[in-house]
């Protein structure tokens, strides 16, 4: 069954645009600048300047004519829209290397990710504290799970990734932010957000391959 599009929702390509909006605007505004246009933001980050127009529609965002965007007012709209302004309680599903990292990295908690768990089966990590947030074991997760966390963020060997998000969905969290290069299965009512480091470095070796290839 395909997941129906709810009404008004936001184009996978903008939502991933406005990010790029904020923090840029962000740094305009820590600069001390009031106003910007759509043509220079456009510049800035290298997109044609109808769209950042068309983006910002989407957020109600509106500019003056032959002066532009208040910045103050885009941070706090955009940073509303996108979710950032509020604290979105995850969990992490294997606190290896790279679990180990984004727990520890506070801009997530800035950016309205708030890690307050992790979860794995080493004997080794299991009751290490050094991470600032309690690390549980995995045949645990029932005793533990907390009503106000619907994320878990996965970070498991790729063998374990489906069986893993399997026990994630039984317990009732609705989004899952998929590190792993496994494309999980899920049902229609939990929203995963897949992110391959793997698949951007094949994008990156491959590119700058190409260029290799026309300066022979």
């Amino acid at each position: 069954m395909s997941r129906k599009k709810p009404k008004n929702q936001v184009p996978e390509p903008v939502l991933r645009r406005l990010p790029w909006y904020l923090a840029y605007i962000k740094l305009l505004q820590a600069r001390g600048k009031e106003v910007v246009s759509s043509t220079y933001i456009a510049r800035s980050i290298g997109i044609d300047p109808s769209l950042v127009a068309k983006d910002l529609s989407y957020v109600n965002i509106v500019g003056k004519t032959r002066v532009g965007y208040s910045t103050d007012e885009m941070v706090e709209v955009l940073g509303k829209f996108l979710g950032f302004v509020d604290q979105h309680k995850a969990y992490v599903f294997g606190c290896g290397n790279l679990g180990a990292a984004l727990i520890r990295d506070k801009g997530l908690y800035q950016y309205g990710l708030d890690i307050v768990a992790g979860f794995d089966t080493s004997p080794s990590v299991i009751g290490d504290d050094s991470l600032g947030v309690p690390i549980y074991d995995m045949a645990e997760l029932d005793q533990h799970l907390d009503e106000g966390v619907q994320i878990g963020v996965l970070t498991v060997p790729v063998e374990y990734a489906q069986e893993v998000t399997d026990r994630l969905v039984e317990s009732g969290l609705r989004a899952i932010w998929n590190f792993t290069p496994f494309r999980i299965a899920v049902p229609d009512d939990v929203v995963v957000e897949n992110l391959s480091m793997y698949a951007s470095l094949a994008v990156m070796f491959n590119r700058v391959h190409a260029m290799d290839q026309e300066e022979i």
